[in-house]
C-alpha cells in the first residue's frame, strides 16, 4: 500500500487502509472475539502495514475495552502507529438520548473527561488525532464551536496533536472549519449510502480525509447485483469491492473496516490492493 496514503494534517501519514475496533469490544452490543483473539487480530493488521487505529474510550462493554486491548497489544507503539480517537457525545453512554444542549459528553468537563480517560488507557502523553462526535439526534446543525474550542484548549495544552469531526452535516464541517484546523471528517458512507457525496468532494478539495464508518453493508438489492457480479469477475469477495470502490471514488477516503475475524482482516486490507477497471466502476454506479 505505499502508493495509497493520506496524511492527517501533513504530518502523520497513513495507509488508506486501516482498522477500527470497535468490534473488538462487541459495543455497543454483538458478540465479541475472546481477548486472545483479539490481541491476534491488532497485531496482525499492524504485521500487514496498518498504521491507523480507529477507536475510543468507551468502546468498552463487560470490563473490555478497545484501547486497552490496543495497549496490551501493541505498546510500546510503532513510531508510525496512528491512534484516531474521539470525544463528544457517546462519552457518557446513555447521554447520546439526550437533547443537544443536555449532552454532558459535550460539555467542557465531559470532553476533557473523555480526552484524559483516552490518554491513560492507551498509556501516551498526547493523542494523535481527536474526533468530535456530534449526537445522533436528527443528524442536525448543532452548534459545536464552543466544544471545538474547548478541545483546542486542550491541544493547546499538548494533550492533542489534530482534531477532526464526527457525524456531521456538510453545514457543520463549514462551521468547525471556521474556528479550528480540521484533518479528518468521520460519518456514514458507503457505496449505498451516498448522501454525503458533496461532503467527500468538499473534503478532498480542502486537503481534509474523509473517513466513512460503515462502509460496508445495507445494500439494496440492485446495488448488491452488482457487487457480487464484479466481485465474481475479480475473484474477490463483496466487502472487499466495496471497500475497494471506496478508495477509488476519492483519494482523501481512508477507511477503518472493522472486524472481530482474522480472516475478514486479512481480507479487508488486501482490499487495498484491489484494481477496479473503468467498466468495473461504471457497473457499479460511480
Amino acid at each position: 500500500m505505499a502508493n495509497q496514503q493520506w496524511s492527517f494534517g501533513g504530518d502523520l501519514s497513513v495507509n488508506r487502509v486501516g482498522y477500527g475496533t470497535m468490534k473488538l469490544t462487541g459495543w455497543p452490543r454483538g458478540e465479541r472475539p475472546d481477548q486472545d483473539t483479539a490481541l491476534a487480530i491488532l497485531r496482525r493488521a499492524v504485521e500487514l502495514g496498518v498504521n491507523h487505529l480507529d477507536t475510543s474510550n468507551y468502546y468498552a462493554r463487560d470490563g473490555v475495552a478497545a484501547n486497552e486491548l490496543i495497549r496490551t497489544a501493541l505498546h510500546p507503539y510503532p513510531d508510525d502507529l496512528v491512534i484516531v480517537t474521539k470525544v463528544g457525545a457517546l462519552v457518557e453512554g446513555h447521554d447520546i438520548t439526550r437533547p443537544p444542549a443536555e449532552q454532558r459528553g459535550l460539555t467542557p468537563e465531559g470532553l476533557r473527561r473523555g480526552v484524559e480517560a483516552n490518554l491513560r488507557s492507551l498509556g501516551v502523553d498526547q493523542l494523535d488525532v481527536v474526533n468530535l462526535r456530534m449526537g445522533d439526534r436528527g443528524h442536525t446543525d448543532t452548534p459545536l464551536e464552543a466544544a471545538l474550542e474547548t478541545l483546542m484548549s486542550l491541544r493547546a495544552e499538548g494533550l492533542i496533536r489534530h482534531l477532526g469531526v464526527s457525524n456531521v452535516t456538510q453545514t457543520q464541517v463549514a462551521r468547525a472549519r471556521a474556528v479550528a484546523d480540521i484533518v479528518c471528517v468521520q460519518n456514514l458512507y458507503n457505496i449505498a449510502a451516498r448522501d454525503d457525496d458533496p461532503l467527500v468532494d468538499t473534503c478532498a478539495h480542502a486537503g481534509i480525509a474523509y473517513v466513512p464508518f460503515f462502509p460496508v453493508g445495507g445494500f439494496q438489492p440492485l446495488t448488491a447485483e452488482h457487487l457480487t457480479t464484479v466481485a465474481g469477475r475479480l475473484g474477490a469477495t463483496v466487502p472487499q469491492v466495496a471497500l475497494a470502490w471506496l478508495l477509488a471514488r476519492s483519494p482523501n477516503i481512508v477507511l477503518i473496516p472493522g472486524t472481530s475475524s482474522l480472516a475478514h482482516l486479512e481480507q479487508n486490507i488486501a482490499a487495498g490492493q484491489l484494481q477496479l477497471t473503468d467498466d468495473d466502476l461504471a457497473q457499479l454506479g460511480a
